[in-house]
């Protein structure tokens, strides 16, 4: 049931606008500047592999420019949606009184003649968006500058002009991590805004939702909130509660609250924001889909598969509908579901799932694409937890879904190391060391899925050598051995090459087959084990302490 007054109950606060004292936030992050704008939805599934799937949408760098006697070009970037009441708009009668309070000449069709300074302001103006467009951003930065410099003295400090440069040059530094820079800016347009217009005025809504978007790439949660609180009371009064810029402001607000740790109160907000989609008519569009998919997934983190498996099913239903299976989309979402059943325990239909994503991912794409990879990792697993199931029933039966297992495992591990070669090589072709651009994502992809599948192979002999009832059972497994060993090696090695050492995923997966390498060998008590095994164990323990400390929250809090 959707609750609408979790919203009615949110707009009806006190709001006050954020501090005008500025901190420096170089050390924040936010969504990097792509060829393409990315609406990304990411699954954790069991052993807490991610994948991530991509919306392309249109450039980040794109911005709306409105033209008219006050235009407003606001930036577009991964997690924003522009209301469209967000120009600036004024009557003729106005257009008049301002012209000849500047000294502009009316002329016969209600036109307006400008002075130097107000044909400077749109010069600037168009030639510094051609050239953030084209991603020189110094050079649009100098004409921003000139831009609002030219609005000030043609149209007067509180002119809605003035607004537009501001907001122009606040979007400029926010795409580039000046955000010292960019607060004040933002603050200025607000300012103008509502002594031109009104404190209620649509256009100081979407001014609120932009300003909340700043802070929410910087984490500034409590600030985010307030912005989008206030954006949301002006929205309900001006465009209704059933508008889709309305639930627009609505979902990010619920995200906010989501990363706050205020959960019932954000998925009331968020699921209403679909249903005014859906009774818009827009519940297959692409804005839809995207507030599903993470509905779904704050499912899945609180452990609701039942939930979390019925949105899920909604999503691969549209996307079957709309692209069919000659899409990744609709793969990646059925790969989803497919997940979300085997955390359920649903094994026999989360394989049948997967087995289908397979056929389709090796017609789509290439022969050793690493999502293939992947995609075997995740069967294998499955193989692996029916093994589970059937050794208390048929040892046989269980050895052979092993046996299975470790076949696709081993094809899997296969496609990730030749994707981390070639992510090496193409490296060192172009000589751009770091984890930057596509080559250190793709490379960071399959490494995890590399030390996944070792790890995984590890536990299956371990598995194996159990239902075996093997005679050496106080011996350490050597092929368990063999296999998390690898893992330690890929890691020095891939990682040092490639300096991607301080992503969390890739650590997080290397910690795991260290504490599972210690456990296989740590269980061993005889003089004999402990001489077999080709790891210092004390070293094992100091290694991953020193990792679970550099992957503590609080550690990362403090980053």
């Amino acid at each position: 049931m959707f609750l609408r007054p979790a919203a009615a109950n949110l707009i009806k606060r006190r709001f006050r606008l954020p501090s005008r004292t500025v901190s420096s936030t170089s050390g924040a992050t936010t969504i990097p500047l792509s060829s393409r704008t990315k609406f990304s939805y990411q699954y954790h599934g069991p052993k807490d592999f991610s994948w991530r799937m991509n919306y392309s949408h249109r450039d980040p760098r794109v911005w709306l420019f409105l033209s008219g006697n006050a235009a407003i070009i606001l930036a577009i970037h991964s997690n924003t949606v522009l209301a469209k009441d967000a120009s600036i708009e004024s009557s003729p009668e106005n257009d008049m009184e301002g012209a000849e309070a500047m000294g502009l000449r009316k002329i016969e069709d209600g036109s307006v003649i400008s002075n130097i300074h107000t044909s400077k302001w749109r010069v600037f103006t168009d030639k510094g968006r051609d050239l953030f467009l084209q991603g020189k951003l110094e050079e649009a930065e100098k004409l921003f500058l000139l831009a609002l410099q030219e609005a000030k003295e043609g149209f007067g400090e509180t002119d809605p002009h003035v607004a537009s440069a501001c907001n122009n040059l606040a979007e400029l530094y926010r795409v580039n991590k000046a955000y010292n820079k960019a607060e004040p800016l933002y603050l200025d347009a607000i300012s103008v805004l509502e002594e031109s217009f009104g404190p209620e005025d649509i256009r100081v809504g979407s001014a609120f939702h932009n300003l909340g978007q700043f802070y929410i790439v910087q984490r500034k949660l409590e600030e985010a909130r307030i912005c989008y609180e206030r954006a949301l009371k002006i929205k309900a009064r001006v465009l209704g509660l059933n508008h889709t810029d309305y639930a627009d402001t609505m979902y990010h607000l619920g995200t906010v609250l989501h990363l706050q740790g205020k959960g019932k109160d954000s998925e009331a907000l968020i699921q209403d924001s679909i249903r005014i989609l859906e009774d818009g008519g827009q519940g297959e569009s692409i804005m839809c889909v995207k507030r599903m998919r993470n509905l779904a997934q704050i499912y899945m983190k609180s452990n609701r598969l039942e939930e979390a498996e019925k949105v899920q099913r909604k999503i691969l239903h549209i996307m079957e509908l709309t692209k069919g299976w000659n899409s990744l989309d609709t793969v990646i979402t059925a790969e989803g579901l497919a997940l979300i059943l085997q955390s359920a325990g649903s094994l026999k239909e989360a394989e049948e799932l997967l087995e289908r994503c397979l056929d389709a991912r090796k017609t789509l794409l290439p022969q050793d694409h690493i999502q293939i990879g992947a995609n075997m990792l995740h069967i294998a697993r499955v193989a692996m937890l029916n093994s589970n199931q059937l050794k208390k029933v048929d040892t046989s039966k269980a050895i052979c879904e092993l046996e299975k297992a470790r076949d696709i495992l081993n094809e899997s591990i296969r496609i990730a190391q030749s994707s981390l070669d070639k992510s090496m090589r193409q490296n060192r072709k172009i000589h751009s060391y770091g984890a930057s651009g596509d080559i250190g994502k793709n490379f960071r992809v399959a490494l995890v899925i590399l030390l996944q599948a070792l790890d995984a192979l590890g536990l299956l002999a371990i598995n194996k050598q159990e239902l075996q009832e093997s005679k050496d059972e106080c011996l350490p497994n050597s092929e368990a051995e063999n296999a998390l060993l690898r893992c330690i090696s890929t890691y020095k090695e891939f990682v040092t090459e490639m300096s991607i050492a301080e992503f969390p995923e890739v650590k997080a997966e290397y910690l795991k087959c260290l504490k599972h390498l210690l456990s296989l060998n740590g269980n061993s008590t005889t003089q004999t084990s402990q001489q077999s095994t080709r790891v210092n164990l004390q070293d094992l323990r100091d290694e991953i302490k020193r990792l679970e400390l550099q992957l503590s929250p609080s550690r990362n809090r403090k980053i």
